[in-house]
């Protein structure tokens, strides 16, 4: 039995009941949040001067201090419930379907209360799209978040306990809020933005494979063959085997700030004008990667 696999069971079922229940973190500070501010304090005191060393002093400091505070909770009376309740605040399933089913929806009601609700969880520009491109978006969300919001923190959970999974969070909220190749965090970010690469190059294969598992091994296929092709060395493998499972073509051109990528196209052969049936069986395969890996850690549990 790997030790973890028992608690992570209990956090992955607490956070696919529960959430994200907005009458404890109106009361309580999330642990993204403070995560978040204490990055954001660390970008205002130390982004300056020799910005790529000070970068990687940074990250040293987070990513020790968040194996020590994994290590110092985990050690606590009652430690082991604790670790769940962390673990179930820090995955979010049920919070990745409802924000991307409510793109489905919105989409259902306009276009405009559909690219309100894309604009929630995707960084691009949202005024240029239309239903196909807004339904794109959110099924692309849907498939890296998969990948970083659930698979991620639950297998770095899984190696490394609530240690590992503090890691893995406080790294993956470093690299979106610093890890930008821009001239005020190209240098500053890069050891944020390498780390958050590193972390999540097993992860984002493994969802791969999960929905391979799931849905045929055809998204498998094209994972391999066009993952690489994305401007992430990651993101490109979840998003190309949902591309496939849904016959899709994702990715390809999209403007931040005004200006247009030349990114490539995934699943090329398939189809572009997504719809909101699309995003609600881009929800589906959410679940089935979801129960596909509880299974999995059930099995590891009690073996």
């Amino acid at each position: 039995m790997i030790a973890t696999a028992p608690l992570l069971v209990a956090a992955m079922a607490l956070d696919a009941l529960v959430g994200e229940p907005r009458w404890l973190w109106s009361r309580v500070t999330h642990p993204i949040v403070l995560i978040g501010r204490l990055i954001g304090w660390c970008d205002r005191r130390f982004n300056k001067g020799a910005q790529g060393r000070n970068g990687v002093v940074v990250m040293a400091g987070l990513g020790l201090g968040a194996l020590t505070l994994g290590g110092l909770i985990a050690a606590l009376p009652l430690g082991w419930l604790w670790q769940i309740l962390i673990a179930a605040a820090l995955l979010a399933q049920k919070s990745l379907v409802q924000h991307v089913a409510a793109v489905a929806d919105g989409l259902r009601r306009s276009l405009g209360e559909g690219k309100r609700e894309v604009a929630m969880i995707v960084g691009r520009d949202t005024g240029p799209l239309d239903a196909a491109a807004v339904a794109r978006a959110a099924i692309e969300s849907a498939a890296e978040n998969m990948s970083d919001g659930v698979v991620a923190p639950a297998f770095w959970f899984l190696v490394g306990g609530l240690p590992g999974l503090l890691l893995y969070k406080v790294t993956n909220t470093a690299d979106s809020m610093i890890g930008h190749r821009t001239p005020e965090h190209e240098a500053f970010g890069w050891a944020a933005a390498r780390l958050d690469d590193v972390l999540n190059y097993i992860p984002a294969r493994l969802t791969a494979l999960l929905i391979a598992l799931t849905h045929g091994i055809a998204a498998l296929r094209c994972a391999y063959r066009d993952g690489g092709k994305h401007r992430s060395v990651n993101a490109g493998w979840p998003e190309a085997a949902m591309a496939s499972t849904l016959g899709l073509s994702l990715s390809g051109p999209r403007a931040y700030g005004g200006e247009m990528t030349a990114d490539a196209a995934l699943n090329e052969g398939g189809t572009r004008q997504a719809a909101p049936g699309d995003i609600s069986a881009a929800v589906s395969v959410l679940w089935r990667v979801w129960a596909a890996m509880l299974l999995a850690v059930v099995v590891l549990a009690v073996v």
